[in-house]
């Protein structure tokens, strides 16, 4: 199917998820994510790392920044792992052949400011640690992490080989401000250089899928053909068959910065 439309995918509706999809991580599953920290103006920030355990000594490795959601907001270093990408890594980690780098949101706090700043620090550190490819650097989240990729790659697009926004937005729900401008045209110019894949529940009542159809729309417009998976009848949680969806990674890791 042509990328530049929208792809429209049969999927679970509502909220019914299944024990699988949503299990709780063991302290087993804990121990296969690295525990690092960064510190940021003076404060200690808690990050996670996957490497996969089968790469080649001295290989550069493609690594990805994942920030998570609302719900996993904390300080313990751990709950960004166990909803998203952290989950579909176990489940098959021979399809994550990448550095993961997960951060932590503090609580009541969103992907800006020093968030987005410690953020990009666990990213720099990762990088400086394990050696990974310059040319080969992602990044993703899902629900408020969605719109911490929009932002963060709008920002820094020259940062990023790929993005993928899950179930994210530009205006959030809670923003009761006039809209001033045109905020989606101009993300798209931001990032109109970034391959792009979104993906959104065309039922989510948390983050409207228009949010995602008008940012497709503007890249549309000018003529980027970004990815759109739209998922019909399915809620809020669009993560698990995104980040479970084994064309995901082969499309993301195939992409590089010139």
């Amino acid at each position: 199917m042509d990328s530049f439309r929208r792809r429209i995918v049969i999927g679970v509706g509502g909220l019914a998820l299944t024990a699988a999809m949503t299990r709780a991580a063991s302290a087993n599953d804990d121990d296969a994510f690295l525990a690092r920290e960064v510190v940021v103006k003076q404060t200690t920030y808690r990050y996670r790392v996957w490497v996969p355990p089968k790469h080649e000594a001295g290989m550069k490795l493609p690594i990805v920044l994942f920030l998570h959601g609302a719900g996993e907001r904390g300080s313990d270093g751990l709950e960004q792992t166990r909803i998203g990408i952290g989950p579909a890594i176990l489940r098959h980690p021979e399809r994550f052949p990448a550095v993961v780098v997960m951060p932590q949101c503090r609580g009541r706090e969103y992907w800006r400011g020093d968030m987005e700043d410690q953020a990009l620090a666990a990213l720099d550190a990762s990088e400086k640690e394990f050696g990974t490819d310059p040319k080969r650097v992602y990044l993703t989240g899902l629900s408020l992490g969605g719109y911490g990729t929009w932002a963060i790659a709008a920002k820094h697009p020259e940062r990023f080989a790929a993005i993928v926004p899950v179930c994210g937005g530009i205006r959030a729900p809670w923003d009761r401000k006039p809209l001033e401008g045109d905020p989606y045209g101009e993300t798209a110019k931001a990032v109109k250089s970034l391959p792009i894949w979104i993906f959104h529940g065309a039922s989510d009542p948390t983050v409207p899928v228009t949010e995602s159809r008008k940012m497709h729309d503007a890249l549309k417009s000018l003529g980027v053909e970004a990815r759109f998976t739209e998922y019909p009848g399915v809620a809020h949680n669009c993560w698990d068959q995104a980040y479970g969806d084994p064309e995901l990674m082969k499309w993301l890791l195939g992409q590089a910065r010139k």
